[in-house]
């Protein structure tokens, strides 16, 4: 019995260790930026979004998804997965805001939309390696696919395909696809040069994440409900996914990590370009509230992905 109890108390030990080991650097890298937000307060993120979302962004696709070993199976069973996921969410998120009388359809994208790529891709390569990076990979590309798409129908309340053609990390997913499909080996020039691409853009966003929470003009007092939703529900509608599936280990600790991920960066800087500034402001709050509250989420939800699905 001493034996169980000493195993026990090793094996809680083991995942506390694992889930600082996960979220430090995560959390580190987002401190600097912070510090560095603070420091100088007219730092110009421009340059990082403009290299995340045409360079970085396509090349973390492309490397993610055709060198960690998923396969066009797994690929599509997670993009499957996710929409189910963003379908939950906005059911859930659209009760929400017709309860707190917001507008149904600007408000909606931080709700359904989560901080997969920028927060949720680093903690699950530090979770699960690098085939968690690729399955990952696989639910970021999805709520990319999204911002582009259903983001900006929501913001502007119509959409044109001319966004969606000039994105370039839709053509990462269709070129991902192709390799996957034909079951092509990357070409090591390639694979390199994508994984110093990925590995600078992890850093460079989960930097800029830091920069962008010292600017944000956010209120408590109208965001603390939305956010609460996104760090909290998200996860329970990803348990329900889980159960119904019946998915295990890394499958369903990915999903789970990925769901419990705080409003992505993206929302505002959709909503900057197509909605009033009253509901920039109120997506801001979301963003900014539901981040901080995701720094004590975050760690119970890797805690329960480790130990029940490792």
């Amino acid at each position: 019995m001493a034996h169980k109890n000493i195993y026990g108390t090793n094996h809680k030990m083991e995942i506390y260790i694992k889930i600082f080991e996960v979220i430090f650097p995560v959390f580190f890298v987002i401190g600097v930026g912070y510090y560095l937000g603070k420091k100088n307060p007219k730092f110009d993120t421009n340059f990082i979004t403009n290299f995340a979302g045409n360079i970085g962004t396509p090349a973390m696709i492309f490397y993610t998804v055709t060198t960690t070993g998923i396969t066009l199976s797994i690929f599509i069973h997670y993009f499957i997965y996710a929409i189910i996921m963003i379908a939950g969410f906005a059911i859930v998120g659209l009760f929400l805001l017709f309860f707190l009388k917001k507008d149904l359809s600007m408000e909606l994208p931080p709700l359904i939309l989560p901080n997969t790529g920028n927060m949720g891709v680093p903690i699950c390569l530090f979770a699960y390696g690098t085939q968690g990076l690729g399955v990952a990979s696989a639910i970021a590309s999805v709520i990319i696919l999204f911002h582009f798409t259903l983001g900006v129908f929501l913001a502007k309340k119509s959409f044109s395909f001319d966004i969606l053609i000039k994105s370039p990390p839709v053509y990462a997913i269709i070129i991902s696809v192709f390799f996957l499909y034909f079951e092509i080996d990357t070409p090591l020039f390639l694979e390199n040069t994508t994984f110093l691409l990925t590995y600078a853009t992890i850093f460079l966003v989960l930097m800029s994440l830091g920069i962008a929470l010292t600017k944000f003009k956010f209120s408590l007092k109208n965001s603390i409900i939305l956010s609460l939703c996104r760090v909290i529900i998200g996860p329970l509608i990803a348990f329900a996914l889980i159960y119904n599936f019946d998915l295990s280990g890394l499958a369903a600790g990915v999903l789970l990590i990925q769901s419990a991920m705080p409003s992505a960066i993206l929302n505002y800087l959709v909503g900057t370009m197509y909605s009033p500034k009253k509901i920039v402001d109120s997506v801001a709050s979301t963003i900014v509230v539901s981040t901080l509250m995701s720094f004590i989420t975050i760690p119970i939800v890797v805690f329960f992905a480790l130990k029940y699905f490792n």
